[in-house]
């Protein structure tokens, strides 16, 4: 009787005891860190989300090194017995990857700020830039090297705007750099053959001063064509009456060497003779008498000094006449207007009547500020 007892009694400890020890062994089990590990996870994707991985790409990366070694260790615990497993590595390396990630994500965020602000006035600078390059060399015969360097600068910047206007600042900040290399370097080289041009402005100015003297002096009419500014200019004893749009040859910088190279002769010259009706295929013409004495000294030294071949023909023909309006210069180094600028013209000149054709009446700094 007493032993059975003594059974009943080491089931009932049993049966009380069995809780106890689950409960022990489960306050015993190592529990992984998940916690943690999605803390990690949520501070890449805010870090992702602020474009950490391109404005603060080490801080980004070492986050996502960290969490993998997490991933790695917390696999390796996993394949031990329940009861060996030890989480504190895992526990670290998602703390070390939070901390970095929460720290790219700040810096990114900075950084994006900051960049956006020296894009914003690069904008400002290159933009400024394409208008001064339009208005000085629009229609400047630049070598087509330049003016394809220009042009491929204009597409990156309004490229840049599009990448920008959608946030990838990076993407548009290297191209607004390449845009800036392109355009900087053009404008330079441009300006440089500029002023090259417009040392001559001297002896333009004094051709400037005797036409519209002489204009006073006889009160007669005169006309200058300020080749830069692409106006044909009408003055009466000294005073503008007309101003006309004008077109000129397609190499009109300089001045005019020889037959067929395009260029508008620049010099003091006068009408030569009238034409209209069937007597010009430019509905009216005006011919002057290019070359003066002036061109012939200038190109028979050319061709003794070598500069010129022999075989070359210093030309003629050159003539101010209608048939303009094209908006570009298109003509073998003639002044072209539109006919009813012709029409005016041709009624109010006569033979004899001076042309002087110039670079710019006004000086080059002078352009440089408007």
């Amino acid at each position: 009787m007493k032993k059975g007892w003594r059974w009943v009694s080491v089931i009932i400890i049993i049966i009380i005891s069995a809780p106890l020890v689950i409960l022990l062994l489960i306050h015993l089990t190592p529990e992984p860190p998940a916690a943690g590990m999605e803390k990690a996870r949520k501070a890449i994707a805010e870090a992702e989300a602020v474009n950490a991985s391109t404005y603060s790409r080490k801080l980004y990366d070492e986050a996502l090194a960290l969490y993998d070694s997490a991933m790695v260790s917390w696999q390796r615990q996993n394949r031990r017995f329940i009861y060996f497993r030890n989480f504190d590595e895992v526990a670290g390396y998602a703390g070390r990857s939070e901390s970095r990630a929460l720290e790219a994500a700040e810096n990114s965020s900075a950084m994006s700020t900051n960049l956006e602000n020296r894009i914003r006035k690069k904008y400002t600078i290159l933009n400024r830039l394409s208008a001064e390059i339009d208005t000085l060399f629009g229609t400047y015969p630049l070598n087509a090297e330049i003016r394809n360097r220009i042009s491929r600068g204009k597409l990156l910047l309004k490229e840049s705007e599009i990448l920008y206007d959608n946030g990838d600042y990076f993407s548009a900040y290297r191209k607004l750099t390449d845009s800036e290399n392109l355009l900087t370097a053009s404008y330079e080289h441009a300006s440089s053959d500029l002023k090259d041009y417009f040392k001559a402005y001297s002896t333009w100015k004094k051709w400037i001063d005797k036409t519209l003297n002489d204009s006073r002096s006889s009160h007669s009419y005169s006309i200058i064509i300020d080749k830069f500014s692409r106006k044909c200019l009408v003055y009466l004893r000294g005073k503008m009456k007309y101003e006309f749009n004008a077109e000129l040859g397609s190499n009109w910088v300089g001045n005019k060497r020889l037959k067929g190279d395009k260029a508008t002769p620049e010099g003091m010259y006068r009408i030569a003779g009238k034409f209209e009706g069937g007597k010009t295929k430019y509905y009216k013409a005006l011919l002057l008498n290019y070359p003066n004495d002036d061109d012939r000294e200038r190109f028979l030294s050319e061709v003794k000094n070598g500069t010129l071949p022999s075989t070359a023909s210093i030309g003629g023909l050159i003539e101010i006449h209608g048939q303009g309006g094209k908006g570009v210069d298109w003509t073998e180094g003639c002044i072209a207007l539109q006919d009813k600028a012709m029409d005016v013209l041709y009624r109010l000149v006569r033979k004899g009547t001076p042309v002087t054709i110039v670079g710019s009446m006004i000086d080059l700094q002078s352009i440089l500020k408007r």
